[in-house]
């Protein structure tokens, strides 16, 4: 952080520019100046910060070329960047519509963006604001831009006629993609940007031969949602930590939107799982409250995903069970194309072929693609099957709704069963063995199925290695990836609670709860006998 107490020109801020050239890591710099006059500064920065490479753009309208002083200017300025030797390009256009034209141009670069760009044209608060938000999109990650005149004299600095209200709300929208450095009593705003560019404003390209371009620069992005209660609150952490490390790279400049069903989430809870979230990903993470007549009010969190579908404000959605730890980008499923149907689901490893109450090919409801305009259309049918005794409640009510109308995902994206079930020896596995094999082999999601906290009968049966969530009294010992989950939780607000005397007190309780289950259990089976 430095202070510039006192305002006498640009002599006077060569000292702090020179301070902040060193966190301009660029070889050769490129270089936006909007707001040129006669040129000092664009020459202090050609031959300082561009003095081994580089190059700068100034925009400056000069009076459009059409008044004496406008051409005299522009002839000026000319001369004195010529005098520099090094690259430049002057636009004789008001800002607007010069950085459109910039916008239109960095998307054909291979390189595209800016290292240091420089405000200091329209005095009006609108203006300023339009030009830093249009330069923004311009700037690389770790660019550093500078707002001229935040104190300057001649008008309110209230007043709609002076930068300071442009550059505050500027810096309101932006807060969390930047680092500060310089201080509120500063003539000049120094901020580093800490995001990833969205070049947007596209224009239509021109030829099929335009590059692939983001999808974050159009503005789409992945909509995410997860369901949980204070049970589930560290597994939604893992779940939304998981997908958004390995979906929202700086590789693949992906957005995304996460919508977190509370389903009896403590104060707490919320404000972990908000801090889970990486702070330099480009991630929106909203909760959503659940309305007295919800399926989950009256009939548990079992029924979240169905309450989901309705509550959900966006077309499409990824549904995570807050039981997954997610290892590959999100990305290619959230493409995937549902052929005109409501959902996308994978084959359950468990029941590929349904039960006794579902007797279809039979899906798992941990991972959903949903296209939720469609999906809405009958939901008071889907809704109805609440009310019917179905062992596996909403996922048995959404294969039964949705049969025949879903399309299948690949295995990988609902890895289910692994170390356990999946791994024995079923007439209706058959059909999917290959799937499995794939599943198996390359998992993208793992699904942690089973309860949190397993009984002791499932604990001691022989035949069968149980199924558990990785934070449960007995976590998930035949996973190969219970390791994997809490690798993860440890980058989340939860680090190190495994450790912690109120976690470890919590285990010994429900370790003891499943014995004194279980002893009741065995002496109401003996009474029975009596």
């Amino acid at each position: 952080m430095f202070s510039l107490q006192r305002r006498t020109g640009f002599p006077t801020k060569k000292d702090i520019w020179r301070s902040l050239f060193p966190l301009v890591q660029a070889p050769s710099p490129r270089v936006l100046e909007i707001g040129t006059w006669e040129g000092r500064s664009a020459v202090f920065l050609l031959t300082e910060l561009c003095k081994d490479g580089g190059e700068i753009v100034c925009i400056d309208h000069f009076d459009l070329l059409g008044t004496v002083a406008g051409r005299e200017r522009y002839k000026a300025v000319t001369h004195n960047l010529q005098l520099t030797k090094k690259t430049f390009r002057l636009m004789d256009e008001f800002s607007a519509p010069a950085l459109m034209q910039l916008l239109s141009e960095e998307t054909m670069r291979e390189a595209p963006g800016y290292d240091w760009i420089y405000i200091d044209g329209s005095h009006e608060a609108a203006d300023t604001f339009l030009d830093g938000e249009m330069a923004w999109r311009l700037a690389k990650k770790g660019a550093i831009m500078c707002f001229d005149d935040y104190h300057w004299d001649a008008q309110p600095e209230t007043s709609a006629h002076h930068p300071k209200p442009g550059i505050d709300a500027f810096l309101l929208l932006h807060r969390g993609e930047f680092d500060s450095i310089s201080t509120a009593s500063d003539y000049q705003v120094f901020i580093r940007k800490k995001v990833e560019m969205r070049i947007g404003f596209l224009l239509k390209p021109a030829s099929p031969a335009l590059p692939h371009v983001p999808e974050k620069s159009l503005g789409y992005g992945i909509n995410l949602a997860v369901a949980a209660d204070s049970k589930f609150a560290m597994g939604a952490a893992v779940a939304i930590r998981s997908a958004t490390e390995q979906t929202c790279t700086a590789e693949a400049s992906i957005r995304m939107s996460i919508y977190v069903l509370d389903c009896g989430l403590t104060t707490a809870d919320k404000a972990m799982i908000s801090a889970s979230v990486p702070a330099e990903e480009d991630v929106t993470l909203v909760f959503i409250d659940l309305p007295g007549d919800s399926l989950t009010k009256k009939s548990g969190a079992v029924w979240a995903k169905v309450d989901m579908i309705q509550l959900v404000p966006v077309e499409r959605v990824l549904y995570l069970d807050a039981d997954v730890v997610v290892l590959r980008s999100l990305e290619d499923l959230w493409r995937t194309d549902l052929g005109g149907k409501p959902l996308g689901a994978a084959r359950d490893v468990g029941f590929p072929k349904g039960h006794a109450k579902v007797k279809s090919p039979y899906f798992n409801a941990g991972v959903l693609l949903l296209d939720l305009t469609a999906a809405r259309q009958k939901i008071g049918e889907l809704k109805s099957l609440s009310m019917k005794p179905l062992p596996f409640h909403d996922q048995d009510a959404l294969n039964l709704h949705f049969h025949g109308e879903w399309t299948t995902l690949a295995q990988e994206w609902n890895a289910q069963g692994l170390g356990t079930y999946a791994d024995l020896a079923s007439a209706d596995r058959e059909e999917i063995a290959a799937d499995v094999a794939a599943m198996k082999a390359e998992p993208r999601i793992i699904h942690f199925t089973g309860p949190v906290n397993p009984t002791l009968a499932e604990v001691l049966n022989p035949f069968v290695k149980f199924s558990a969530k990785p934070w449960g009294y007995a976590s998930a010992p035949n996973h190969p990836f219970c390791s994997a989950w809490w690798s993860v939780l440890e980058r989340t607000a939860w680090k190190g609670v495994r450790a912690s005397g109120a976690f470890i007190e919590s285990h010994k309780a429900e370790h003891e709860e499943a014995i004194n289950r279980a002893i009741a259990e065995f002496r109401k089976v003996l009474e029975k006998r009596e």
